[in-house]
């Protein structure tokens, strides 16, 4: 199994807490802790990657406030840090061992494609930049645009784990879903803004 320079590999970390049979329920905030020592790639990717996959309606409402906090920090340098109100927010350990479950095949999938490389774009100021980029894909995923937010969440996700392991081919890429996703939302969004003015014409 590859591990990250800080430790295990992301996916074992989940794994742990998702198999912790000592508790009930995983809040943000024990997320926060198991992560800590993993900065804000590795937060950003855990809650932007359930956005990726069909999941309950409401998730992005869940996940999207963190993911704008982290988003920002990464933009401004911060450590990672996470309000009460979010950080008590918790699901059943059964759910987030399911949504886990989910996760883990795509993120052991591409640990094995990651690795240090072009690391310039991984590395301040770049990744100040890339936090955001982050940022505005995180206000968008909060939005409830239908459709809206899988392509983002994606484009978060990849700069995510390419900021984690200093990757910037998987930054390059990240940024290039940024980008296309900017063009489908704004597509999605000017389509619902013609309709709703299409609608009140027609009464």
């Amino acid at each position: 199994m590859k591990h990250h320079a800080a430790g295990p590999a992301l996916s074992d970390v989940l794994q742990q807490l998702a198999e912790d049979a000592t508790r009930e329920r995983i809040s943000i905030g024990d997320l926060l802790t198991a992560l800590a020592d993993r900065a804000l790639g590795a937060l950003l990717f855990v809650f932007a990657c359930p956005n990726v996959l069909p999941t309950l309606p409401g998730t992005s409402a869940i996940l999207g406030a963190p993911l704008v906090i982290l988003a920002a920090q990464l933009a401004f340098a911060r450590k990672p840090w996470l309000p009460a109100f979010i950080a008590t927010r918790s699901i059943a350990r059964s759910d987030f061992q399911a949504l886990i479950g989910r996760i883990r095949p795509w993120l052991l999938r591409a640990e094995r494609m990651l690795r240090p490389r072009g690391t310039a774009w991984a590395l301040p100021p770049m990744e100040y930049v890339v936090g955001l980029v982050c940022l505005l894909l995180a206000i968008v995923v909060l939005l409830p645009i239908p459709l809206g937010n899988m392509l983002p969440a994606l484009a978060i996700s990849m700069l995510a784990l390419g900021v984690l392991e200093r990757d910037g081919l998987w930054i390059v890429a990240g940024l290039a879903t940024a980008a296309a996703s900017a063009v489908l939302v704004s597509g999605v969004v000017f389509a619902a803004m013609k309709a709703i003015l299409y609608m009140m014409m027609a009464f």
